[in-house]
């Protein structure tokens, strides 16, 4: 038998083995509690990390498309010079740069005054109302010489001039562009060199002499042009005569010193661009729903910039007088920014296609009931083209073979109405070859088939066998 001591012991140690080991399970459950909390808060962090990154990549992509389009289009002349050329057959931007130049014309010649000093005492009195038909008149010229084609070569010698001296931001005074005070100012004397040469042949009595002025549509614009407009209608020009201020803000160092910047900075940004998305997808644990995300902020992000843009194209109008200087401005804003807004909705359309896109490739119910719908409808177009090639490869040589003709017209009817539709010479030409080649794979088609067998005549009706008489009741 034990002693009662001996089983003390044994009982002190069973319970300080049962401590020892309810000690380790605890730690054991911590342990396993903090890694999947661990396992749980990491992804976690991965999803908050992709969509923050993803959202600042969608916002970025969006400036850096604006900020490529300025350096394509405003820092490169040939593209600036053909976006604004088509500007003086807008109608708005005509009749703007039409009271301009009208204006300025009669601020000049002082027309009013001088019908008094021509006018008899008595007759004095329609100096006010001839000075207004003659106003109309010279409106109207300032306009045909601006639709017309002879301007549209100044007009772009012009704009090319003003974009390269922009560019190299030349402090010059005497060209068409004058950095001076803050202020760039574009010099249409140019357009007024053309309307004097026209109001001189139509109205030569205005200037009481016949002018002598260059033809600016047939020579390049010289750089004593301003001296030759003074010499010939005989008055000193003022030293802004002519001259539109496009900017004045007095903080014209600053600006040039920004978009310097911004010009130096473009590639690192849009690459910076393009790893911050790459990033994004790389810490993502989902894909997917990153790129999801992605269409998502694309959509919200060109939207939110085409409203900040608007807002400040609104801030711009306001600075300009109501009526047709203002609708002239917004004309041309329209012109200018229309390949922006091109990449805008692109942008957009990208955007809302890739989300719809990750989302019917999820594991939601309707997706899955999408999918399995598309899966069965290209089964079955799959079966049907199937079919119908196969009775097409057995049959078709032979029916082509008996309608040779009808199809040969068919594909030059075909080929007539797409080169009325397409009228460009490469497509002509495509549609020639296209047409060609359908006549000689039709052709070979019939040959191979061999000669088509005329159709056999139907066989008569069987005759129907000759009646026996019947034995009469007598016989």
């Amino acid at each position: 038998m034990t002693s009662p001591a001996t089983d003390v012991d044994s009982d002190g140690t069973a319970d300080e083995e049962l401590d020892r080991l309810r000690l380790e399970v605890s730690a054991l459950r911590a342990k396993l509690d903090t890694r999947q909390r661990r396992a749980a808060v990491v992804p976690a962090i991965r999803r908050v990390t992709a969509a923050v990154l993803v959202a600042i990549g969608a916002f970025a992509l969006v400036l850096s498309t604006v900020g490529v389009w300025a350096a394509r289009t405003a820092f490169d002349t040939d593209r600036w010079v053909a976006t604004v050329a088509p500007l003086p057959r807008d109608p708005q931007v005509s009749a703007a740069m039409s009271e301009y130049a009208t204006t300025e014309l009669f601020r000049v010649l002082d027309v009013e005054n001088r019908l008094r000093e021509v006018l008899p005492d008595r007759a004095a009195f329609v100096a006010g109302p001839l000075t207004g038909q003659i106003r109309e008149v010279v409106r109207k010229t300032v306009n045909d010489v601006l639709v017309s084609d002879r301007f549209q070569r100044i007009w772009v010698e012009a704009n090319r001039r003003v974009h390269t001296r922009a560019l190299a931001i030349l402090n010059d005074t005497d060209g068409l562009v004058i950095v001076r005070d803050d202020r760039i100012e574009i010099d249409l004397l140019p357009l007024i060199n053309q309307v004097l040469r026209e109001l001189s042949s139509n109205l030569p009595t205005l200037f009481g002499k016949q002018i002598s002025l260059p033809d600016l549509g047939t020579s390049e614009i010289p750089d004593n042009l301003r001296t030759r407009v003074e010499d010939a209608v005989g008055v000193s020009l003022p030293q802004n005569f002519a001259r539109f201020t496009v900017y004045d803000s007095g903080k014209l160092a600053a600006v040039q010193d920004a978009v310097a910047t911004a010009r130096r900075d473009l590639i690192l940004f849009v690459v910076a661009t393009i790893a911050l998305l790459l990033l994004a997808l790389l810490v993502s644990p989902g894909r997917r729903r990153t790129l999801l995300q992605f269409g998502l902020w694309l959509v919200v992000a060109a939207v939110a910039v085409t409203a900040v843009l608007r807002r400040v194209r609104g801030e711009l109008l306001l600075e300009v007088p109501d009526g047709t200087y203002r609708n002239g401005v917004d004309a041309t804003l329209t012109t200018v920014f229309a390949g922006l807004r091109t990449r805008g909705t692109q942008l957009i359309w990208i955007g809302a296609v890739l989300a719809v896109l990750m989302y019917l490739i999820g594991p939601g119910r309707a997706p899955v009931w999408l999918r399995g719908r598309i899966a069965a409808a290209t089964r079955a177009t799959g079966r049907g083209l199937g079919r119908g090639s196969r009775v097409a490869a057995a049959r078709g040589p032979g029916w082509i073979a008996r309608h040779l003709d009808a199809v040969r017209i068919g594909g030059v009817v075909v080929a007539a109405l797409f080169a009325l539709i397409l009228s460009s010479w490469m497509s002509l030409l495509v549609i020639i070859v296209v047409a060609a080649a359908f006549e000689v794979l039709v052709t070979v088609v019939a040959r191979r088939a061999g000669p088509a067998q005329p159709a056999l005549p139907a066989a008569p009706p069987p005759a129907p066998p000759p009646s026996t008489p019947q034995p009469s009741a007598a016989g």
